[in-house]
């Protein structure tokens, strides 16, 4: 099959960008015809080495650059049997190439909680990443006969590869954040968490990895603490598997989340999980099996769970076994399958 992938870009720091490259990368191991069409980014390396092609496709908002990009999508959807589409603008764009060349138009949801993810109800077949977001979507309209589910998921990733990099913390017990420092991820709740635990567990240390607008705010927070020394911001990562393999508890205390990928990549690294029972985590987490869920916007009831595995060290170990155990259910080679037979 001849596949279109249609992105606005491919910068590392979006994560539906994340899952895309994935799915496009696997699905050219199946011996697909794959290309991208997208303003670039940072992983043209990763697909030359995979054998997925790029056009270059210049996306924004200007009137101009819509219509310039939209006449050069009609002559190129021609070539294509599918057209895959992960972001808003890039779906609204594709849909008079599609019709005119008589092209199936396949969406992904990665984001719902955006207003504007209504409009990727224009494909023919609407991905959501999670049956959270399938459900969210279909009570805002979009017909169900036209809604797929296939989770989110990134073992076996082709963007991280070769061996993991030396050690990223030294000092154990320790708890881990990757993320996004924006409040819908619910930092703000795990420092409070963090905080209330070190009263009565002494020489754990919490490191949050990630960048975002609100990331001096955080460091303010965690500075007035009289626990500032063991809270460690280590900025944003390339490669994230050090800090996973290094960590004892993976923690996602998000508001909402679609399917967060990083709760896999918290898996493969043999991390214990604790994360929010929102959105499409409890799947993730196969509903529950593999991670404890908590309550949103709860630190102390964060903390307690927190505490409750690091005063327990049997308990703790079997906490990363389960995590471990969901490796098989979170592979881009499922993901791929299931977006083949849609």
């Amino acid at each position: 099959m001849r596949i279109l992938h249609v992105l606005n870009h491919t910068y590392k720091s979006n994560g539906h960008v994340h899952a895309a490259i994935d799915l496009a990368c696997a699905q050219r191991v199946s011996g697909h015809e794959v290309t991208i069409a997208s303003s670039g980014g940072d992983f043209s390396n990763i697909l030359e080495k995979n054998s997925v092609m790029h056009i270059e496709l210049k996306l924004n908002r200007h009137p101009f650059s819509i219509l310039k990009a939209s006449w050069k999508l009609i002559k190129i959807v021609k070539q294509f049997d599918i057209v895959h589409a992960h972001m808003v603008l890039s779906a609204i764009l594709s849909v008079p190439a599609c019709k005119l060349n008589k092209t199936p138009l396949i969406t992904t949801i990665h984001n719902e909680f955006n207003r504007e993810a209504i409009l990727m109800g224009v494909g023919k077949r609407i991905i959501a990443v999670s049956g959270a977001v399938a459900q969210s979507m279909e009570r805002r309209g979009i017909p169900k006969s036209r809604l797929r589910t296939v989770l989110n998921g990134t073992i076996g990733t082709p963007r991280c590869t070769g061996p993991i990099g030396a050690s990223a913390i030294k000092k154990s017990p320790s708890i881990l954040f990757v993320g996004g420092l924006h409040p819908r991820k619910g930092v703000i709740d795990l420092i409070n968490a963090f905080i209330i635990l070190s009263k009565y567990f002494t020489g754990a240390t919490l490191h949050i990895v990630g960048e975002g607008p609100y990331k001096a705010k955080y460091e303010e927070l965690a500075a007035s603490s009289p626990y500032s020394k063991s809270i460690i911001f280590h900025g944003g990562k390339d490669d994230t598997r050090p800090w996973f393999r290094d960590a004892d508890i993976f923690v996602l205390p998000s508001l909402s989340e679609p399917a967060g990928l990083v709760l896999s990549e918290a898996s493969e690294g043999g991390c214990a999980i604790i994360a929010t029972n929102v959105g499409g985590i409890p799947e993730m987490l196969n509903n529950g099996l593999a991670g404890m869920l908590v309550s949103p916007g709860n630190p102390l009831e964060l903390s307690n769970s927190i505490l409750l595995l690091l005063n327990d060290p049997a308990r703790l170990q079997t906490a990363k076994l389960a995590s471990i155990a969901n490796i098989d259910r979170m592979k881009v080679s499922r993901v791929s399958d299931e977006t083949m037979s849609i």
